[in-house]
C-alpha cells in the first residue's frame, strides 16, 4: 500500500465522521425543537381498574371528629384527594384544590373530599387549616381507604361522577384547570 492511498483513506474517514456528526446534530436539533414547541403536558391520568367502575365506599371520621359518608351516587362530581402534610407535591397542588372547591361550590356541580395518607391527624389538620381547606378531610388510620383505592403514595386524586363511577385517576399534583378539563370531558362523553 502506498503512502498516498493511506492518506486518502484517512481523509475519507474524517469526511464520513463529519457527515455523521452533522446528521446527529440535525436530529438532536429537531428533537429539541419538537419538545420545546409542543404544548405543555397536562396532568397524566393513570390506568386503574377503578376507572369506569363504581368507586369504593368513601367514609369515616373527619379531622374535626364528625362522621362523613359519600353517597354511592353523589349527584355531582366529587374529587377525592389523598394527601399528606409532609408531601411537597401535595403542598404544590393544595392552593389549586382550594381554587377548584371555591369555583365549584358556587355552581354546586362538584365538591372535594380529602383523605389523609400516612400522616398524623394533627399535622394534616394544621396543613388543611393553613391551606384554607373547607371540605371534609377524612382520617385514614391503618390506610383502609388508601388500600381500597389502590393508593401507594400521595398525591393521588380520583374524580367520581354523579352516578358514583370513577372517571379519572391522577398520580401527580393537579390543578383546578386539570380537574375542570377532566370533568368537562366526562360530561361530554356521557352526553
Amino acid at each position: 500500500m502506498t503512502a498516498g492511498a493511506g492518506l486518502g483513506a484517512g481523509r475519507a474517514n474524517r469526511h464520513t465522521a463529519r457527515w455523521v456528526a452533522i446528521g446527529v446534530l440535525v436530529v438532536a436539533a429537531g428533537l429539541i425543537a419538537v419538545l420545546a414547541t409542543r404544548p405543555p403536558a397536562s396532568v397524566a391520568e393513570v390506568q386503574s381498574p377503578l376507572v369506569g367502575n363504581l368507586a369504593p365506599p368513601v367514609g369515616g371520621v373527619t379531622l374535626t371528629g364528625s362522621r362523613y359518608e359519600l353517597p354511592r351516587e353523589p349527584g355531582m362530581y366529587v374529587v377525592v384527594n389523598f394527601f399528606a402534610s409532609w408531601c411537597e407535591p401535595c403542598q404544590q397542588e393544595g392552593p389549586e384544590l382550594v381554587r377548584f372547591q371555591y369555583e365549584h361550590s358556587r355552581s354546586g356541580d362538584a365538591s372535594m373530599v380529602s383523605v389523609v395518607f400516612d400522616d398524623t391527624a394533627s399535622a394534616a389538620r394544621t396543613y388543611q387549616s393553613t391551606l384554607g381547606a373547607s371540605w371534609p378531610t377524612l382520617a385514614d388510620p391503618g390506610g383502609a381507604l388508601a388500600l381500597s383505592f389502590g393508593v401507594r403514595a400521595p398525591p393521588s386524586t380520583f374524580v367520581i361522577a354523579p352516578d358514583g363511577r370513577v372517571v379519572a385517576y391522577i398520580v401527580a399534583p393537579v390543578t383546578a384547570a386539570d380537574l375542570d378539563r377532566i370533568i368537562a370531558e366526562a360530561k361530554a362523553s356521557r352526553a
